[in-house]
């Protein structure tokens, strides 16, 4: 009568030992992962923007590789230095010759020779904030030391938001030029990339469903680069466009700041507005002319909200608006790279959910209607 208690008893052991040895296991792969994301942490953010680069560049990576005979490594070394060129390069020389332009500020503030040339009486007829601007640009105009003495505060928060600003520039600088570098090596053994990640998708969702979800997200990335960057070139040029033909100095500078401004997802109308401002306070223009100008600048600044819900979700299975909200929520919660993140998470969570509608249970299913007679 004893041996079938000391049967469960010994089941009961090994079955206590067997979970102890799973959860011991397990806390040692939870310990492991742990670890492996410290280390990995620092590195995040430049990994993510390398694959994000490389996705979108991928195609003319392989364009080029076609014509060079097949040699991947010296068009992503080919794609990688114009990136470089193109953008690193200009940029750069940008901020050096903001950096001395601030700086010739500050010595002819300092030094009592910057002159201001005395505001238009059309000025003080601004709505709203005319006033307080003729005021303020009067006395700059008549004293500007005792003016800089009396903002000296605000100047001063003003002057470290403006340092911050250009230290975070350059430090976001130097990331895409290491993201730009990685991402070429990512885009040379490109082939062999792809296969992983359809690999890891099959893993982890299945072989029914593991490729399209590959291939989804890979699109999804493409359609946020072009709808984020393309847009922005566009819009730049459009905006550089309506300010030549409305006769602003500095046309060119300005369009590359609605560039700027457009890829941080800035609205253009911060270059705009000011430049409708700058046509009302010239004698230059007829009244009729002037109101042209303005709704060309207005429409202008605005074409964004226009192109984006067309370029965000081209060549994506998923509707625009899922694209769209994914980019607006990511971007929300954490910038411009949880804007790809955040459109491509929510394009799989979208894809899953209507997979698991479409898959009802044949039991579930309601039994279909005939309008024929029960005899035929």
């Amino acid at each position: 009568m004893s041996m079938p208690a000391e049967s469960d008893d010994r089941l009961v052991s090994r079955g206590a030992s067997a979970l102890m040895d799973v959860l011991i296991r397990a806390g040692l792969v939870i310990v492991l992962a742990l670890l492996c994301y410290r280390v990995f942490s620092p590195f995040l953010t430049l990994i993510a923007w390398s694959l994000i680069l490389a996705v979108t560049l991928y195609p003319a990576q392989q364009s080029l590789a076609r014509r060079m005979g097949g040699r991947q490594g010296l068009a992503a070394t080919v794609l990688v230095l114009a990136g470089i060129v193109l953008i690193i390069v200009p940029t750069a020389v940008l901020l050096s010759s903001v950096g001395d332009s601030v700086r010739g500020l500050i010595a002819d503030v300092q030094n009592n020779s910057l002159r201001l040339p005395a505001p238009r009486d059309s000025v003080a007829k601004w709505p709203i904030v005319g006033d307080k601007v003729f005021a303020i640009w009067t006395q700059a105009h008549d004293d500007l030391p005792a003016l800089v003495q009396s903002l000296q505060p605000k100047i001063g928060n003003l002057a470290r938001t403006a340092l911050g600003a250009v230290a975070g520039i350059g430090g976001a600088l130097l990331m895409f030029l290491a993201a730009i570098i990685v991402a070429g090596i990512v885009m040379a053994f490109g082939e062999a990339g792809s296969g992983a990640v359809q690999a890891i998708f099959v893993r982890i969702i299945g072989p029914a469903r593991g490729v399209e979800f590959a291939n989804l997200s890979t699109a999804t990335i493409r359609a946020v680069a072009q709808g984020v960057i393309g847009v922005a070139f566009i819009q730049a040029i459009i905006v550089g466009v309506c300010l030549l033909i409305a006769g602003v100095p500095w046309a060119g500078v300005l369009s590359a700041i609605v560039l700027v401004l457009g890829i941080a997802q800035v609205p253009a109308v911060i270059v705009t507005l000011p430049a409708i401002a700058w046509l009302w306070t010239r004698a230059d223009y007829e009244t009729g002319a002037a109101v042209g100008y303005t709704v060309l600048l207005l429409v202008a600044g605005m074409a964004d909200n226009v192109l984006k819900p067309l370029m965000l979700g081209r060549g994506v299975d998923a509707p625009m608006p899922v694209i769209l909200i994914g980019a607006l929520g990511g971007m929300a919660t954490a910038g411009i790279l949880g804007m790809f993140v955040g459109a491509t998470l929510l394009a799989l969570g979208y894809q899953i959910f209507m997979g698991w509608v479409a898959t009802s249970p044949a039991s579930d299913a309601p039994a279909a209607k005939s309008d024929l007679p029960a005899g035929d």
